[in-house]
């Protein structure tokens, strides 16, 4: 008998989330769901992922079909340069990408790409996870590439990413044909992403890593001064990892475990949630002075390197929290992700990311590369300070949140690449400590401290906003906006709902 009657999938797309509807439909699991919604993400949303980039899958199964596990699948990027006798200066060069309330630099070109494991990672967790047949769970985007319409939120970010997504011959022929740049409403083929998709159905991306196409890639990594190898593409692994667990009042929170920087940020910003002991209403001007504080402090304890799980466990047992708990009383890139639950009762979360894209597409594939190397916040010690071969560390969170039972209440995750865990935490604790409802909380306004301004998306009272404007610099935006994340969440047999500043949909596949 199954856990509940319906399945619920939801995403950045509505195109991704029929995919995903389509392989449920079809007799496929939330995993083959999940599968098929990352293919199909990197056709219809091809500034926030791809499969030349980075991500991660929180799989809990329900015991039905097989033993209840959870399992984190850490399919991001590696440093590249295996086999180099010296690791050369690389080549990237900065762009501006300009958000309309704020501003943010990201780097791109050869020098920035690292190891890609996206594609890796959805053939891993398919053959590891899934029930269908692999062709039938690539059908859904291999009929994307083909031709789709461009639907209003991916114009807005073609439009923001041109300058990267026209930087090379193969960018002007897909996004620029004839000289006119797509916007919403016309088609966007991508044959040569077609062609690949077919081929990975039947030699599991093997080319991709080791075969043709490796050798393709490696070949202008080597003329333009990037430093991808054969040794690295070829040596890729996907990790699969314990969780993180995190406490929350009678919750368990299952997210990103490290070298992600993501769920453990999360877990100190829930830990200090805690220990304040006034709770403020939603909206009232203390609720955005406490949230903005809380954000402050969490950023002082990350620049004092409190972001291991261990300095955590640590932090936890300390006087430490509890000091930096009084310190909030007293102060009065491109990603995108999937949250899916079946009727059988087992849940993915996954959140996939190109960063910005570096520009440079796979030779004969339709795929841009991603730029995590020039990703500053990805690399807190410096561009390449870290080895050849190491898993690059994420803000991405990939999220489950468990009730006192032990069953799943939510699954959840964001894009929004330094506003994911804020994002996250926001939707969270407007959930568990003022319980309201999932669409409230994710379509509630959002806060972000960026380090010298309070960006705060409208819908809050103007009274409130002058009282903390009398606080810190607040910057008031006109409308929301996709730099506050996109959080898509599930509530298992229930409900789902895409968040609405990615365009976010929700699909409810009855049994």
């Amino acid at each position: 008998m199954s856990l509940y009657s319906r399945s619920i999938v939801a995403t950045g797309h509505h195109l991704v989330s029929k995919a995903a509807a389509t392989v449920l439909e079809g007799g496929g699991n939330a995993f083959d769901a999940a599968v098929a919604a990352g293919f199909a993400g990197a056709v219809v949303e091809p500034c926030l992922t791809s499969l030349g980039g980075g991500g991660f899958l929180l799989a809990r199964t329900s015991g039905k079909h097989r033993p209840l596990q959870e399992i984190f699948f850490d399919f991001f990027v590696d440093t590249p340069g295996r086999g180099l006798c010296e690791i050369p200066e690389p080549h990237f060069f900065p762009v501006t990408v300009a958000f309309g309330g704020s501003d943010q630099d990201f780097n791109i070109g050869l020098g920035s790409v690292a190891v890609p494991g996206i594609l890796k990672g959805l053939l891993h967790v398919h053959d590891r996870l899934g029930y269908m047949d692999l062709r039938d769970v690539l059908q859904p985007a291999l009929h994307l590439a083909k031709g789709h319409v461009l639907n209003d939120f991916q114009s807005v970010f073609m439009q923001l990413l041109y300058p990267i997504l026209t930087l090379s011959e193969t960018g002007k022929r897909l996004y620029e044909p004839e000289g006119t740049y797509l916007t919403e409403g016309d088609t966007l083929l991508n044959a040569e992403l077609a062609g690949f998709l077919e081929q990975v159905g039947e030699d599991q991306g093997r080319s991709f890593y080791e075969g043709d196409i490796a050798q393709a890639i490696v070949r202008d990594m080597r003329e333009g001064e990037g430093l991808l190898t054969l040794k690295d593409l070829a040596a890729y692994k996907v990790i699969e990892r314990k969780p993180l667990q995190v406490g929350y009042g009678e919750h368990t929170l299952l997210t990103s475990p490290p070298p992600s920087f993501g769920g453990t940020l999360i877990a100190l910003s829930l830990a200090l949630h805690q220990q304040v002991e006034e709770k403020y209403p939603f909206g009232s001007s203390h609720y955005l002075l406490q949230t903005t504080a809380i954000m402050q402090e969490v950023e002082r304890l990350r620049e004092q390197g409190w972001i291991t799980a261990h300095k955590l466990e640590q932090l936890m047992d300390s006087a430490q929290l509890e000091q930096a708990a009084r310190s909030v009383r007293l102060f009065s890139r491109g990603t995108t992700h999937v949250s899916i639950a079946d009727r059988d009762g087992n849940v993915a979360s996954m959140t996939c990311s190109n960063g910005e894209g570096s520009g440079y597409f796979a030779p004969g594939t339709g795929i841009m590369l991603n730029n995590m190397m020039g990703e500053d916040d990805l690399h807190p010690d410096g561009f390449h300070a870290a080895p050849p071969g190491e898993r690059v560390g994420s803000m991405m969170s990939p999220s489950l949140l468990l009730d006192a039972e032990g069953a799943v209440k939510l699954v959840m995750g964001s894009g929004g690449s330094k506003r994911i865990r804020t994002a996250i935490t926001q939707v969270l604790t407007q959930i568990v400590d003022h319980e309201r409802e999932v669409q409230q909380a994710v379509e509630a306004p959002r806060l972000y401290w960026d380090g010298e301004l309070l960006q705060v998306e409208p819908g809050f009272a103007a009274d409130v906003i002058d009282a903390v404007g009398k606080q810190v610099k607040v910057n008031c935006w006109k409308e929301q906006s996709v730099y506050f994340g996109g959080v898509h969440t599930v509530v298992p047999g229930k409900t789902g709902v895409g968040d609405p500043r990615r365009g976010g949909a929700a699909i409810v596949v009855e049994k």
